[in-house]
Parts: structure tokens; sequence; C-alpha cells
């Protein structure tokens, strides 16, 4: 099926497939790849199967819109929301890219329009939903149709095990036997090894070879904060980024909306995003925030899977995400476009009780509870390690990293620990002693010695254990019963109400056999200074005087240009593009065409506009 228009008509060759780095330079305006890009290309425009696990920024998208354009016949791409396809589809056709998407959101009008695109073989690219693709009507659709390839994004979703399971993607396994021949993709930002075998398994891709990189994202720093009134801590986050993008998430919907109303009675600007609002409010509200400059959203993790927004500067987490993929999925949404960015969570032992009723109150099989409740407890390992917060992250998708990343709380500030052998022993006596039928606060109450009703009542002021804490404050007893359950020294029984268990290893510790060291919390006053580095926590941090006027002013230009088109400002060029104009300062397309990011395409659509602020600032 030949090409036959624009620029993609001026790539393809005849039946052999276009050099793909000539696509990379004319379209996207990019000099080269990016890590392994280059070779997962390679593989599939020869017509090989592959699996890419790259992280959130490492440009997984490119692996098969490229092979698309340089391949005979259309590139058919899975992906799981529709709000995503729109994004990419907008983006793609600025580029001058014939792509569409094929949805329930379409119009009739519409979707003839797509389907006469497909029967004439006018387009390059075509996204598609789980659900429809493996319809009789789809396939009757496309079955005269030349398939470039096949692109599972979000391929996590495919896995019980994963965080995002999705029933339909199972079926896409079929692809192989009902297209055969046909080079098909598996891709994915967030999946630890057993996942990662589970996409192998259940899409059928024995066969392919398996791309693989660093899961670090060094331009993000993390921070992680014990619960100490959440929302001024919150607050004292959010100051540093100011003018900035970002998303704060929440773990139920009323605390979505009470947050965004407090925000903006603080002068944040702040929408709320949740699954329960009334669908059109909840799509306005995502896409002001693809379009707006200087807007928080406060959100559910109903919201986030593929936003394809670069320029998020910081995401927050005002509750405790349910696995180390959760947690860095949603902070994988920041500083896609490689600039500094900043994450941060605050979190408690409510945070780890609410979580845990969760899973054993869902409707998974007790494999799956039991997997669940190994991953939540990974992730509050991680809020408890006393070491490198990045070696911590990456090690549980079984990466190897050396610490001291000098970009995260624990690295910058690094927390002191103490011996906290007799401590242990006496908390999980006071379990051990009370029948592990009560939870942190009343054990915390028999190690002060406080006489109320409660304990009283249960005769545990009678027993030696009462009162034998109170060498220690209460807000410590706290951290040493969190961090005895990340170490699985105890457990907590949902069932029972979150009571407190002891674990199988701590008849260890009551024998003097193991050792236990605790991190010593940071004092209060310390909660409201920065643990990770924010210099460069935006675009243009590192601009100064006129860059930084210039910048300032080809923001507002493509602003107006983005409002002209209806789509977001990244669109038309990223901030990233943006500081290299204002630094480099091209005068000429041919100059402006020399710059990352700039290909034919835009250069033709608005690059003068852009040259018209360059020279007047520059004169």
């Amino acid at each position: 099926m030949p090409h036959s228009s624009n620029i993609s008509a001026a790539l393809f060759d005849g039946e052999q497939p276009k050099d793909p780095r000539a696509i990379l330079k004319q379209v996207y305006g990019y000099d080269a790849f990016r890590g392994k890009q280059a070779a997962v290309i390679e593989r599939v425009v020869a017509g090989g199967d592959a699996v890419v696990l790259f992280p959130t920024g490492a440009g997984k998208s490119l692996c098969f819109q490229i092979p698309a354009l340089a391949r005979e016949g259309v590139g058919i791409v899975v992906s799981p929301l529709i709000a995503l396809m729109r994004d990419q589809v907008e983006a793609l056709k600025q580029l001058g890219v014939r792509a569409a998407a094929l949805n329930s959101s379409l119009s009739p009008e519409e979707y003839s329009e797509v389907r006469r695109s497909i029967a004439d073989g006018t387009l390059d690219l075509l996204y598609v939903t789980p659900e429809r693709i493996t319809t009789a009507g789809f396939k009757e659709l496309i079955r005269s149709t030349k398939i470039a390839l096949f692109a599972i994004d979000e391929a996590h979703c495919v896995s019980q095990w994963g965080h995002d399971f999705r029933p339909e993607y199972r079926e896409l396994g079929h692809l192989a036997e009902m297209y055969p021949g046909v080079p098909r993709l598996a891709l994915t930002a967030t999946a630890d090894p057993h996942t990662r075998e589970d996409i192998i398994d259940k899409l059928a891709l024995r066969s392919a070879e398996v791309f693989t990189t660093s899961f670090d994202r060094p331009n993000i720093a993390y921070e992680i904060v014990e619960c100490d009134q959440p929302r001024q801590q919150l607050l004292r986050f959010l100051s540093r980024h100011k003018g900035s993008s970002g998303i704060v998430y929440c773990l139920s919907r009323a605390k979505v909306e009470e947050t965004a109303e407090w925000l903006n009675g603080q002068d944040i600007r702040a929408l709320a995003y949740h699954a329960g609002m009334d669908r059109s409010v909840r799509d306005t509200n995502q896409d002001a925030f693809l379009k707006e400059e200087d807007l928080c959203l406060v959100a559910t993790v109903a919201f986030g899977m593929g936003i394809d927004k670069p320029n998020v500067r910081y995401v927050a987490h005002l509750d405790l995400p349910g696995s180390v993929e959760a947690y860095y999925q949603e902070t994988g949404r920041a500083g896609r476009d490689g600039l500094p960015s900043d994450v941060w969570m605050a979190y408690g032992m409510a945070d780890v009780i609410q979580r845990g009723r969760m899973i054993d109150g869902g409707q998974s099989s007790e494999d799956i509870k039991r997997v669940e409740r190994a991953k939540l407890n990974a992730l509050l390992a991680i809020c408890e390690t006393p070491g490198c917060r990045r070696q911590s992250i990456l090690a549980h998708f079984g990466e190897a990293h050396p610490g001291a990343c000098g970009n995260c709380d624990t690295c910058l500030k690094p927390v002191e620990t103490w011996d906290g052998s007799e401590a242990a022993i006496k908390a999980l006596a006071a379990i051990y002693r009370t029948g592990e039928r009560f939870g942190t606060g009343h054990l915390i109450d028999v190690l002060l010695g406080n006489e109320n009703e409660k304990t009283s009542r249960f005769g545990h002021v009678e027993m030696p254990v009462f009162g034998a804490g109170k060498d220690l404050p209460s807000k410590t007893w706290q951290s040493v019963y969190r961090q005895l359950l990340a170490a699985g020294l105890v457990t907590v029984d949902h069932e029972a109400f979150g009571a407190l268990k002891l674990g199988p290893e701590a008849r260890a510790v009551f024998r003097r056999e193991r050792e236990v060291r605790f991190r010593k919390d940071r004092p209060t006053s310390a909660k409201a200074s920065r643990g990770a580095s924010s210099s460069g926590a935006n675009a243009r941090s590192s601009l100064e005087g006129a860059d930084m006027e210039l910048f300032e002013a080809l923001r507002q230009t493509r602003l107006e240009i983005a409002k002209g088109l209806a789509v977001p400002p990244y669109v038309v060029f990223p901030d990233t593009t943006l500081v290299a104009f204002a630094t480099q300062r091209p005068t000429s397309p041919d100059e402006l065409l020399g710059i990352s990011g700039v290909g034919q395409s835009k250069l033709e659509r608005y690059g003068e506009d852009f040259l018209e602020v360059i020279r007047a600032h520059t004169r």
C-alpha cells in the first residue's frame, strides 16, 4: 500500500522501508536516537517481535511510530485510554503524520471518515482500544488492509500481578495467530520481573527480543516524609513550584474534592479529577490541565495512565499508593521532558492499615491478595529506608544502583539510625502480652503507661509491659511500629480491625539473635525544609536575564498558537525546545531546523512565529 500524501508520502519509497534516521530527523526534528530506541526500531522494521521495557520519558512511542512510518501499511496501536489516544493522534497530526483513533467518543461522521481512511490506505497509524481490536467488526474492517505492525501500549495491563490489570488485554495474545507474520511490540514503563514474564506469556511473545534499559529517572528528586499536618506539609512543597503544573494524588474521591477546594482557598489554582465526577466536567478538567501552564490537578489514580504532558514539574501523594509499581508510574508522570522535577509523599501508619483493608476486602483470590500485601510492604520499606530512595526503588525492579544518588531526601540529608533492639523487644512484647488483639494506638498507651478505660478494662495496667516504654515519646513508638511492619516483624490483621500480630521473625528478636536498627524520624522543624534539591525545579530555573525574558515571550507565543489549534502547548513545542530557542537564539529557518525537536512540518506550520519573537529580542 503506497503512502500518498504530505510528509508520509515523501518518506515512503516504493516497497522498501525508509531509513528510520531520516524519519527521525525530518518528522520529529531529532538528530539521534536515545538509548536502545534504534535497536528496537531496527528489529521491528525487519519484521521481528519485541518487548520494550523503558521508563517513562525514554521515548517508547517512537519505537512503534517510526517503524509504522518505515514499513508498508498502517501501524495499529492498542491503547487503554481514549484521552491518551486523542492526545497522541493530535500530536502526530502536528508532525504531519496521518493518524486517527477509532473509539466510542467519535461522532458518526468522524467514524465514517476513519473507516474511509482505512479502506483507502491513507493512514500511517491507527489507535484502537483493547476491547475493539478482537471484535468481528474490527477484523472485517481491516480484512483487506496491509498492516505494518501491532503495538500493545501499557502492556502491564495484561498481568494480574500488575497494578492496572485489564482482563480484555488477555485477548491480545490471539493477535499472533490472527495476523501471522505481522510484527508485534509490547511496551510498558512499569513491570517487575514477575509481571514481565506474564506479559511475554499472555501475549504469546516467547520469540520476541526483550529490550530493557535503566529504570532510573535521574532528573526526578524523591522526598518522602512522615505525616505531620499533611496539608501544611503539602503547601510548603507546592510553594516551591509556583508557575508550574503538577499533580496531587489522593486515595478517595471525597479527599480529592476537599483538597482541591482547600488549595484554591490558599491561592493555588486547583481542579479535581476522579471517576465519580460527571464525565463532561472530568474531561474539561483534564483538558485544562493539558493545555494550561500553571495548574494543580488533584486526582485519584483514575487520572494519568499514559498522560503525555511532558512538563509536569511535580507529583505529590497525600496518601500511600498500593505498590512500588503504582508509586513509580504515578511519580513518573513528572519530568517526562528530562528537566528537573520533584516528587513528594506524606505517609503514616493509618495509610498502611487503610491500604491493607482495601486489599483484604477486595474480590481477588488469596494468591493475588498475598502478592498485593507483599507489594504494599515493599513500598513501606522504601518509605522507611535510611538509605538511598533511588537505590531501593530500582532494586524492586531488579536493577542494581550504587546508592548515594544525590537527588533524594535521604542522600541530601542522611538519616540517623539508632540501636532499636530493646525498643523492638518492648514493642513486640506489648503485642504478645495483650493477645495480638489490638492496634497501634492501644499498644502505645500500654507502653507509655496511660491508664484509661480500655487499658483498665482489659487488665493491661497489671502487666509488666505496662509503662515499660516511658523512655520514648509516643511519636517514636509510632515510628517503631511502622518500621517493624516494614521489616516483616509484625503483620496487620485487618479482619480484627487492624490488630497487630507477631511476624515469623519476631522470635529471633526476642532471643536477641537479630539486631534491630531504626531510622530516626526527622524533627518537626526539619520537615519544613527541603529534602531533595530544588535547583532546576522547572525549565526556567537555568535561565537568567534576557534569556528568561525571551523564554517567557516564547511561552506566550506557544500558548497563543496552541489555543488557536485547540491543542496542549507542549504539542507545539516542549519546554526543552523553548529553552534551546532562548539560549541559542536561531534567526533563520535553517538555524531553527537545527534545534532539537524542530521537524519540517512544525517549521512550516509556525516556525516563522517563533523566529519573529527571537529576532525582536535579539536586536
